[in-house]
């Protein structure tokens, strides 16, 4: 009698033990630290290792296979005397700012553009992400091609079309077109990006909203400025956010396309740090160079982010 009452208790307990078992694990609490821990671990193990690392070997002068010396803030210092750094912090600006802004005019152009009805649309918007799903160093050797001093087809077009002296501009050979040429290739490998996320922004704006102001007598531009532009205005802070960061720290389309020159001319943050660091064997100043990008990056997404709480 008693083995008879043990087996029928026993399923009952083991339900009753199951039930408590989910219970706990579903209260709010609970849950929500079992989601966030697994990518917090990520977090932790790809990005705060290496940075904190990085921190570190900053502070030492780390030759290459050897024990590292501390050395303090010396490596910041060394940093604020070297003209070249400073050449490459305002080279960086430059390629940020004029890149970025060039991408959000364009690309919110391409969005509008693209959220009209048109025949081929679907066949247009996918051609649209070529240049962003081709792999970076692909497209760069490409342009390479495309901007050789021989066999330059931009040369060519203008010493045979528009008469221009042979053998034309040497794109990657001057300083100032070096630096163009570098912002036009970023701009044009970023625009898909800025195009698509604002298209899919723009289609989620009432229909009905540009309706009742047409009815009302507003015309395009007042539409576009009163009802597109703010309810698109969290879009555009995200996208150009991550733009910003992609941006800053862009590094395969520079080395593969200048390697920073002429003369230091497209060096950026990442390149300048890797050339101190890999090719000159300091690891100590190729971190310190590495983390001089957080503060003016830091500082650009805190104003981005004022001014679009101002505008809004």
């Amino acid at each position: 009698m008693a083995s008879t009452s043990a087996s029928l208790s026993s399923p009952a307990a083991a339900v009753a033990g199951r039930r408590r078992y989910r219970e706990f694990f579903e209260r709010e609490g609970i849950f929500s630290w079992l989601m966030v821990t697994p990518p917090l671990l990520f977090l932790a193990a790809l990005v705060g290792y290496p940075f904190c690392y990085g921190i570190y070997l900053s502070l030492q002068e780390r030759p290459v296979a050897q024990a590292g010396t501390f050395v303090g803030l010396d490596n910041f210092v060394t940093l604020a005397g070297d003209p070249v750094f400073w050449r490459v912090a305002a080279n960086t600006m430059i390629y940020t700012v004029v890149a970025t802004v060039l991408k959000a005019v364009g690309g919110l152009g391409l969005a509008l553009v693209m959220n009209q009805v048109f025949p081929l649309k679907n066949l247009v918007r996918a051609a649209l992400l070529l240049p962003f799903i081709v792999p970076t160093v692909l497209s760069t050797i490409a342009w390479m091609w495309i901007l050789d001093p021989s066999f330059s087809v931009v040369n060519w077009t203008m010493i045979n079309v528009f008469g221009a002296d042979k053998p034309g501009p040497a794109w990657l050979g001057n300083p100032t077109l070096a630096m163009i040429s570098v912002i036009i290739i970023n701009t044009w490998r970023g625009l898909p990006f800025y195009a698509i996320t604002l298209l899919a922004g723009l289609q989620t704006i009432p229909a009905e909203l540009h309706e009742a102001a047409t009815i009302d007598g507003a015309s395009t531009w007042n539409r576009f400025r009163y009802i597109t532009l703010p309810l698109l205005k969290p879009v555009i802070f995200i996208v150009t956010m991550f733009s910003v960061i992609f941006t800053f720290s862009d590094f395969q389309l520079i080395y593969v396309l200048t390697r920073g020159g002429p003369a230091n001319a497209t060096h950026l943050f990442a390149t300048y740090a890797f050339d101190i660091a890999m090719l000159g064997g300091q690891f100590g100043l190729g971190a310190a160079v590495a983390l001089a990008i957080l503060p003016p990056l830091a500082l650009i997404l805190v104003a981005l982010a004022i001014y679009m709480r101002r505008v809004g």
